[in-house]
């Protein structure tokens, strides 16, 4: 059975889900904010934003799948489609931070990470679940500026990935296996503008994705960036984005990120730092680094920008 719905000035035809529940969260819940973070810039095909709610895809361990989140802080309706709905369904809430605690987690060490705590009731540290969702788009975001990664990440999408499953909105598609992008003709990789650094990376990922999931599952942060760490071109930078994603971890800092560091010294202490310096200013809260992390880019600020720009290869490490 399906039934239309407006939105704008189209209908677009909803068949029935095939995983439907609603999830009652017990802080106030700002959906959006959260997923946010892991939005790809605006044309994200594996994430919109639309009229009728937050649209994402993504693998599983029984196929591709979309979700449908809408609703707010009272609850979420999850609804999804395709052959890993039932999985991405039971998942969802975990994206927006259902399993995250606080505990031991002190804001009172700087008034600034107190005052954004406070006016951040709805902040939480999800976790997808899938390494490999969150790998991919962090091997070709290495060393370049994210409107490049971006960029590459939607041609990546458009050669290899499939359409999302259901009613999701036009364009919409799912991460490519890690047999699709092995597949990938070199030809194929310089269209898309993908240098032979993060190419070969990408491939060495793609040849033992199927070991990444287990640590994901397990919750296991150290296991999970000690097997990534273990392959050529990825570095602490790329297990770092992985594992905040794929299992929540609240501790994670992406050390190597040519903006992060500004942020946290100039949020903190009013100055530059470097990544070592970073790791100092942090330090207080050990075990929730990356929640601190986290509230800085809501609340905090950037050092004046003056001087030339970087070039699209000078901004992260691996």
């Amino acid at each position: 059975m399906a039934v239309g719905e407006a939105v704008g000035e189209q209908v677009r035809t909803v068949a029935a889900a095939d995983h439907d529940e609603v999830f009652r969260p017990d802080w106030p819940l700002d959906a959006r904010r959260v997923l946010t973070r892991d939005q790809r810039g605006t044309g994200d095909p594996t994430l919109r934003f639309a009229e009728d709610g937050a649209w994402r895809t993504t693998t599983t361990p029984d196929g591709p799948a979309t979700v449908r989140l809408t609703g707010g802080p009272a609850g979420v309706r999850v609804q999804a489609w395709g052959p890993g709905a039932v999985w991405a369904g039971e998942w969802a809430p975990r994206w927006l931070g259902a399993d995250d605690r606080l505990d031991g987690f002190e804001p009172g060490h700087h008034p600034l990470v107190e005052r954004v705590h406070r006016a951040t009731p709805w902040l939480r540290i999800g976790r997808t679940g899938r390494v490999w969702d969150a790998l991919v788009p962090a091997v070709l975001e290495q060393k370049v500026t994210g409107i490049e990664a971006h960029r590459t990440w939607r041609e990546l999408l458009r050669l290899a990935g499939e359409p999302a499953p259901g009613p999701a909105p036009a364009g919409m598609r799912v991460v490519p296996s890690a047999e699709q992008v092995l597949a990938v003709t070199d030809w194929q990789w310089h269209g898309c503008g993908l240098d032979g650094a993060r190419r070969r990376a990408l491939r060495a990922v793609a040849s033992v994705a199927s070991r990444l999931e287990a640590a994901a599952s397990h919750d296991d942060c150290a296991e999970l960036r000690r097997k990534l760490q273990s392959i050529p071109g990825i570095g602490v930078w790329t297990a770092a984005e992985v594992a905040q994603r794929a299992v929540g971890c609240p501790d994670e800092v992406s050390v190597g990120d040519y903006h992060l560091k500004n942020l946290v010294g100039w949020s903190l202490a009013g100055r530059k730092t470097d990544d070592a310096g970073m790791l100092e200013l942090l330090e207080p809260w050990r075990g929730h680094r990356q929640r601190v992390v986290r509230l800085l880019g809501v609340g905090g600020s950037m050092p004046p920008k003056r001087g030339p720009r970087m070039a699209p290869t000078q901004y992260r490490s691996i």
